[in-house]
This record gives structure tokens, C-alpha cells and sequence, in this order.
């Protein structure tokens, strides 16, 4: 009877320990940071009366017959569950997303580890849980912002407020397109020389800018020309000196008033009608000039005859006759006969000629280094107008028939020693960055791009803005494989790099263009797209000051400085149990090892730690309310129940004590 008086008391005994659990989780469930305990319970001692039998022959085997003498509390656990994360706005304030926990110290060597990230700085810059005063320990950056290797774990002191000294710039990085088609090669007529030329227009396609220097040789193209050999004569028979406009056909002997011409071996005699005895010499150049492709005139007393279209042209007219009276010696007969002594044969001319000109452009780039200086010659080709035959300019310079080249009214004329001058603008794309010396001092660099002479190339050229001077690799150019990538980036005069005097007491400047991997598209490309060719960064910078901080998910803590640098500066370091719930609470939501929780493993969040760090959150607790309250009506019950066991085995003993009565 006793027994069950004691496993009444067990039993209140340890569900008060589960209320007392229960009423810390309650008690914390606003402690960031905090997990929740859970109370196991076991059956405690046991007593046998009788043991287990086996089966025989005869008969089964008989189990046990054991009384329970109440219970107790098997563990205490910790609850590592994730908790929500709060959002704070300060920049100090830490949660863990995972698994893991901060370090914590002091300079005795002791360590605490803990999920509360409520940290912030102390008097010396020194990251520390304001709480307890215990360092936030982590790993310090050198000076070029790299956390060695092999660096140990302690205290994180920042540098508020101490400068940062200056680098000079050694690397500028450029990006970005330039664009294939792009030409702003715009033409200006220097001097047309003895060329004949009025006007220079249009756009080279190139867009390469630079002097083009045009030498003319050979000769202008010719028409055909036939002149009359007069040998009209008076009523008496002597030869008349030469015609007159107001001539008549009749007084000039002519009898047969018709006259037919073939033009350019067509097999379509245009004719001349409407001619008489009384028409003049003028009526007669009237109506050869009609006939299309024909001009007259008369010259020096003769009629002349010009095949209107310059070049290997030629016409001819139906055969001329001519009779002469034997007593007078007058000559008489059609007009071809008598006006140009052409008897019995087929008049012709074919003396014109084409044009024997040959133009040879002489190019000299006005920017280029090594192959792209020039000069380059090219011959160009000629305008010659339909009508007359006449060549009245030049095409084909920059590359196209985008500049037009015109001559004026009589076409165009060799040059001899005087030749035509033409000069065309640089395609120029520019990018400026500023630069570092090793003062601090800003120096603005600039880098233009000019289209080259040279197929997918742009030579480059690098001017500052001040009294500094380039007196190494000042310029070279950048060439282009056919699909855009780039293939090489070069310096000219050997030269390996750009070097700069700053001229203000600072140490020479060595910088290094970076312009991609070749044949790749991570830096300079060339496409037939908008210029966006850039510097796209350097790694100089001035005097700065440390002024606020960020911290990433792998603890890394950026510094950003008045100069515009950010450089990691420590990082905060984690660390993870084989069995956390193996922790020993240490008070102030702090926990340290035990020989069941294993040796703390340090490292990286994210990386060799699987939790990641939040900054400017805070975890909450993970206690679940709800939980909690179901748990207590639980607890409470089993009390109350154990309560009634004493109670009735106390009844039961004072009945038994009153059998005597």
C-alpha cells in the first residue's frame, strides 16, 4: 500500500519539474534567440515478485509479475528549432537562418556560443554582445581586404573612423561595344587642285578620318567630229571661200536636198527633210541638229558635224555625188557632194574616243600605329554622265558611293602636280574614368576609339585632362575577330602598359588596360550596335575614412569608406555541434560544450557551416504558444491525477488501520 502512496508523490514531484519547464519556455517566449525545453518522463524502479517461467512438456511458460514504483524525469532537452526572423534595421543585429551558432569570448580563452545575435560596438570599435561584454569573435582582413588562411580566431576590432591611405591605380577595365557600322566620316573639299571639281559631299563608309590626296592622269572623253571640205563654187566656177549662214542651198549649186544619217551602227537612217533651193546654210544646221544625238555648226566657213556623246561613238551618212559642168567648172549635186567633197563614198567619222583617266587615291589616316599608319593608295572610280559621255566625278571613295565627288559644267580634268584634296572626320568613340595616383590625387584619363583603315580594328588613344603627360603606351589599337569577340588588345612601340607622369610630386603611374579575355565577350566587342564601349572600373582610389559597415550572409564584414572603397574588414566566424541538444546551458541565452554535445566546429557560414547569417534581424524564440498551453492542461491533469492517487491509497490505510477497531 505504501507503494503507491510514493508513485503518487513521484508522480507530482516530477510533473512540477514539467511545470517548471514549462513555465520557462512561457517565460521566454519573447527572449530572441531561445530554445524551447521539452521534459521526458520514464518509468522509474521496478520491483519482481515473481519472474518469468519457461514453457514445458507439460504446460506454457508463465510471464512475469513486476510492480512499478512510480516515475521520474528522463531528460530535460533543448529544442533546437528555427525560429521566425525579426527584421530590425540595425546593421548589428545577427540572426541565424540553419544551423549554427555565434562565438563568443573572453581574453581568459572561454567560449560561449549562442543564437541571440543582438550585438553591437564598445568603446574600442570591438564587436561584443552588449549583454554580458563578451567578444563577437571572428577572423581580421589584411590590408587588401583577403582573410588569410591561416589566421585564428578572436576578437573583431573595426577601425571607425582611422584612414584608409591611397592606392594608385594600376588597373583600368574596359567593356562594352563599339559599334561596327558606325561613320561619322564626313568629306570636306580641301582643294580641288586642277581637277575641275566644285563639290565634295556624303560620308565615307570606312569612317577612317584623314587626308586623301587624289592624283588624275589620262584625258577626258572626245566626241566625233566631221568638218566639210567646201568645194561649192560660183556661177563661174571658182571656188567660193568659205560658207555663210545666209547662203542658199541653190546659189551653193546643191540639186539634191536629201540626207540621211546611221548612229552608232543602228540600222535606222534618221533622215533630213524640208530642205530646198531656197533654204539657207543656218536651215540646214537646223535640221541636221535635229536629228537626235547630232549637233552642227558652222566653223571657220565649214560645216561641222559632232556626234553629241563623248567616247567610241561614231555615225554615218548615205553616200554623197557631186558632177561638175566641164565648161564652167561648176560643181553641183546633194549636200554631202558639194559641202563636204565627199563623192561617191559613204561619209563617216569615228574619231572619238572614252575617257583615259585613271584617279589613284593616296590615303594618309590623321591616327594609327604600326600597320594602320599608311599611306594607302586605291584607285577610284569615275562618274560619267549618260547624256554626254562626259566624266563629271569620282565614287568609290572611303570604300562606296556614299561621297560624291562632282566636276563642274566641262567634267572632269587631270590634275598634273596640283592634285584634289579631300579630308574625312574620325569615327571617335570616347570613355573617361578618373585615376589614382599614389597620393590620392584624381587625374581624369580619357580614351578615344577611332575607327581604322584596317578591317575590324579601332586604334585607340589615351589624353589626361591636366598637366600630366603619357610617356609610354599613350596609344595602340584593338582588333576584332569576324563574330565580335575580342582578339587583340596592343600597345603601340612595344610598349607594354601605359605609363603616366602626374607631375605634382607623386610617383610615376603604371597602369594596365584590361580589355577582355580574346576571343571571348566579357570585355570589348564589336557589333553593328550603339557604341557602349566603356571604362567600366579601376582599382586606385584616394584618402578615405571608414564610415559605416555591411555585413553578407557569409559574416563577411564590408567596410565602406569616404572614398568610395568597400573592402572586407573581418569575418565573423560560426560555429556547429554534432549534437546540440548536448549543450550545457550557461545562463544568458548562452551555451557552452559537454562531453556529449562533441568539440565545436568552427568555419565559414553558409560554406563549412550550414547556417547563414542575417543582418539587421534577429531570431525570435521558438517557443510555440499555442503548445505550450495544451502541455500545461496536460501537466495539470496528470498532478491532479497523482494528487487523487495519495489521497485514496491514504483512504485505503485508514480503513485498513480501523479492522482492529
Amino acid at each position: 500500500m505504501m507503494a503507491s502512496l510514493y508513485a503518487g508523490v513521484s508522480g507530482l514531484k516530477n510533473h512540477q519539474v514539467k511545470m517548471n519547464v514549462i513555465g520557462n519556455n512561457i517565460a521566454n517566449i519573447n527572449t530572441i534567440g531561445f530554445k524551447a525545453g521539452r521534459v521526458n518522463f520514464q518509468e522509474a524502479l521496478v520491483q519482481t515478485t515473481k519472474g518469468a517461467g519457461r514453457p514445458s512438456t507439460v504446460s506454457g511458460g508463465t510471464n512475469p509479475v513486476q510492480l512499478g514504483l512510480g516515475m521520474q524525469v528522463a531528460s530535460v532537452d533543448n529544442l533546437f528549432q528555427q525560429g521566425g526572423l525579426e527584421t530590425t534595421g540595425q546593421i548589428t543585429d545577427l540572426a541565424i537562418q540553419g544551423s549554427g551558432f555565434f562565438i563568443l569570448g573572453d581574453n581568459n580563452n572561454n567560449r560561449y556560443y549562442t543564437r541571440a545575435g543582438a550585438f553591437g560596438f564598445d568603446a574600442d570599435s570591438t564587436l561584443v554582445d552588449p549583454a554580458t561584454g563578451l567578444y563577437v569573435l571572428g577572423r581580421m582582413a589584411d590590408q587588401t581586404g583577403v582573410i588569410p588562411s591561416l589566421s585564428t580566431t578572436g576578437p573583431i576590432q573595426l577601425p571607425f573612423g582611422q584612414q584608409d591611405p591611397a592606392q594608385a591605380t594600376e588597373t583600368v577595365t574596359l567593356a562594352n561595344n563599339l559599334d561596327a557600322s558606325a561613320t561619322d566620316a564626313r568629306t570636306t573639299l580641301v582643294s580641288a587642285g586642277s581637277s575641275n571639281v566644285v563639290s565634295v559631299s556624303g560620308t565615307a563608309l570606312d569612317g577612317v578620318g584623314g587626308t586623301h590626296s587624289v592624283d588624275i592622269t589620262g584625258n577626258q572623253a572626245t566626241n566625233s567630229v566631221a568638218t566639210g571640205s567646201n568645194v561649192a563654187t560660183d556661177d563661174a566656177g571658182v571656188a567660193l571661200g568659205g560658207l555663210s549662214l545666209t547662203d542658199t542651198l541653190g546659189s551653193l549649186h546643191v540639186t539634191d536636198f536629201t540626207l540621211g544619217f546611221t548612229i552608232d551602227g543602228s540600222s535606222t537612217t534618221q533622215s533630213v527633210t524640208g530642205l530646198s533651193s531656197t533654204s539657207t546654210v543656218q536651215d540646214l544646221i537646223n535640221a541636221i541638229t535635229e536629228v537626235e544625238g547630232l549637233t552642227c555648226e558652222l566653223v571657220g566657213g565649214e560645216l561641222q558635224i559632232t556626234r553629241n556623246k563623248a567616247g567610241l561613238y561614231e555615225f554615218a551618212s548615205n553616200n554623197g555625188t557631186t558632177t561638175t559642168d566641164g565648161v564652167t567648172g561648176v560643181v553641183s549635186g546633194d549636200i554631202i557632194g558639194v559641202l563636204f567633197g565627199q563623192n561617191g563614198t559613204n561619209f563617216a567619222a569615228s574619231n572619238g574616243l572614252a575617257h583615259t583617266f585613271v584617279a589613284t587615291d593616296t590615303f594618309t589616316p590623321d591616327r594609327g600605329t604600326g600597320a594602320a599608319v599608311g599611306p594607302f593608295t586605291t584607285n577610284l572610280d569615275f562618274l560619267i554622265d549618260e547624256n554626254t559621255g562626259i566624266v563629271t566625278g569620282l565614287t568609290g571613295l572611303g570604300g562606296d558611293d556614299s561621297v560624291e565627288i562632282k566636276a563642274g559644267s566641262t567634267g572632269l580634268s587631270a590634275t598634273g602636280v596640283d592634285p584634289l584634296v579631300i579630308q574625312t572626320d574620325p569615327t571617335i568613340h570616347s570613355t573617361s574614368i578618373n585615376v589614382y595616383d599614389s597620393q590620392g590625387t584624381k587625374h581624369t584619363l580619357t580614351i578615344e576609339f577611332s575607327k581604322s583603315n584596317i578591317q575590324s580594328r579601332w586604334e585607340w588613344t589615351a589624353t589626361m585632362l591636366g598637366n600630366e603627360s603619357i610617356t609610354v603606351g599613350g596609344r595602340g589599337y584593338v582588333q576584332f575577330n569576324a563574330d565580335g569577340s575580342l582578339n587583340t588588345f596592343e600597345y603601340a612601340a612595344g610598349a607594354n602598359g601605359m605609363t603616366i607622369e602626374p607631375n605634382n610630386g607623386a610617383e610615376t603611374m603604371r597602369i594596365q588596360f584590361d580589355a577582355g579575355t580574346p576571343f571571348e565577350f566579357g570585355g570589348l566587342t564589336q557589333f553593328g550596335s550603339p557604341h557602349t564601349a566603356s571604362i567600366i572600373g579601376q582599382d586606385g582610389y584616394g584618402l578615405g575614412i571608414l564610415e559605416k559597415i555591411s555585413i553578407d550572409k557569409a559574416g563577411n564584414i564590408s567596410g565602406i569608406f569616404s572614398n568610395g572603397v568597400t573592402r572586407i574588414l573581418a569575418q565573423i566566424m560560426m560555429a556547429d555541434f554534432n549534437n546540440q541538444a548536448g549543450l550545457r546551458k550557461a545562463g544568458r541565452s548562452l551555451y557552452q560544450e559537454s562531453a556529449n554535445s562533441g568539440q565545436a566546429v568552427e568555419g565559414v557560414a553558409g560554406s563549412t557551416v550550414a547556417g547563414e547569417i542575417t543582418s539587421g534581424a534577429l531570431e525570435s524564440s521558438s517557443v510555440d504558444i499555442s503548445q505550450e498551453f495544451t502541455t500545461m492542461i496536460t501537466t495539470q491533469r496528470g498532478f491532479q491525477a497523482n494528487s487523487r492517487v495519495i489521497t485514496t491509497s491514504d483512504s485505503m490505510l485508514d480503513e485498513l488501520v480501523n479492522l482492529k477497531r
